[in-house]
């Protein structure tokens, strides 16, 4: 198989030859007659935090494999060819039953296991408090456990690599050591802590803050609080929601502008109700409306309940704002997630797995994927 784009560093037309699902050459177009073609090529996606899709959550009592496929299906259609499944706050057998259901799934087929390289646990280990807490319920809300966190681990085959949670928590920052010398990436998020606990958090080995400037207060301290101390370090990796709902552009730019370029990270943050129509659901034991922008709110407020956003869309939005060029929002929506998670690099060049996106972009359409390859196969076609 061959695909004839630009490629989305050096701009230069190239064909892409594909075969059992590896990238055989990358040369000078021209030589080949190409199988299909495009305006742009570059590495699919890969999202740290996906909590399902199409009516799917991760976190329900009732996952199977079924529901699993599901979510990576529609994943892979807006080109995030692996994700981290994250199961979040909710009751032990809950978490349990989730991370049981996800390690099955990777066992029984290496293609989910390929696409489910490693698994996220947000929470149940954060703030009670509301704001800081998010969408989470409130009654699952705990402190830190290492021997529950074991049992998770077990249930899951060893596959949670990152775990969110609030550093101010009762036990939390020797917790945070504990999980570093597992090899597992500590993430602050849906915290209240003050500055010096985050700084205490990072020192004892925390990576990354979880959707930053979301899951938080109203109203916050104007200079000393939790916000600032995670933008200002440079050894801290952020991802952030660019869907264009969980985050005003003048904050994006901000963080974008701030952040060293290598620590910054797109995610879309996928709700279960993900690619769904406009509506009212209920999830989470309460009503949920996506509205027809596709911002998720609880029904007759502006309150965000979830997101209903892709990593496309996220892209996308964020390349619209003109503060990162195209190469580099892509880039923080494919490799920097995957270095973060000590995951291999998806590259266009001979040896990489053919996992690639096709896309138009131009100054009417800031992005929009067309083709997806997935092991040198094609998905879908605009």
């Amino acid at each position: 198989m061959i695909f004839r784009a630009k490629h989305y560093q050096t701009e230069q037309m190239v064909d892409v030859c594909c075969n059992d699902g590896k990238i055989v050459s990358v040369e000078k177009a021209g030589n080949f007659v190409p199988d299909h073609q495009a305006a742009y090529i570059a590495p699919a996606f890969f999202d740290l935090q996906i909590n399902g899709a199409m009516g799917v959550a991760f976190s329900d009592i009732n996952l199977d494999e079924s529901g699993i496929r599901k979510v990576l299906s529609v994943c892979k259609l807006h080109g995030i060819e692996s994700i981290c499944p994250t199961i979040i706050t909710n009751a032990h057998p809950v978490l349990i039953h989730g991370f049981n259901t996800l390690r099955k799934a990777c066992e029984s087929d290496p293609v989910i296991a390929r696409a489910m390289p490693c698994f996220h646990l947000e929470g149940p280990y954060i703030s009670n408090e509301d704001g800081p807490r998010g969408a989470h319920q409130k009654q699952h809300v705990r402190n830190p456990i290492y021997d529950e966190f074991k049992e998770y681990q077990e249930a899951s085959g060893n596959r949670i690599k990152l775990l969110t949670l609030a550093p101010e928590l009762p036990g939390a920052i020797d917790f945070i050591r504990k999980m570093n010398l597992e090899g597992v990436v500590v993430a602050i998020g849906h915290t209240a802590a003050s500055p010096m606990i985050i700084r205490e958090a990072i020192a004892a080995g925390a990576r990354l803050s979880t959707h930053l400037g979301n899951g938080s207060h109203a109203v916050w301290p104007r200079h000393e609080n939790y916000f600032w101390e995670q933008l200002g370090c440079d050894s801290l990796s952020a991802s952030i929601i660019t869907d264009g709902h969980h985050l005003p552009e003048a904050l994006i730019k901000t963080i974008v502008r701030v952040k060293p370029f290598a620590k910054q990270i797109i995610t879309c943050d996928a709700s279960g109700l993900a690619g769904l129509p406009p509506g009212k659901y209920s999830m989470w034991d309460q009503e949920i409306e996506i509205l027809s922008s596709g911002k998720v709110v609880v029904p007759g407020t502006p309150f965000l309940a979830g997101s209903g956003s892709f990593t496309d869309d996220c892209v996308a939005h964020l390349i619209s704002l003109g503060v990162v060029s195209r190469s580099q929002a892509i880039e923080m929506a494919t490799n920097a997630p995957r270095r973060l998670l000590q995951l291999p690099e998806i590259k266009i060049e001979a040896g990489s797995t053919a996992n690639l996106i096709l896309f138009d972009s131009n100054k009417d359409v800031p992005f929009r994927v067309n083709r997806v390859i997935i092991e040198g196969e094609v998905l879908n076609k605009s």
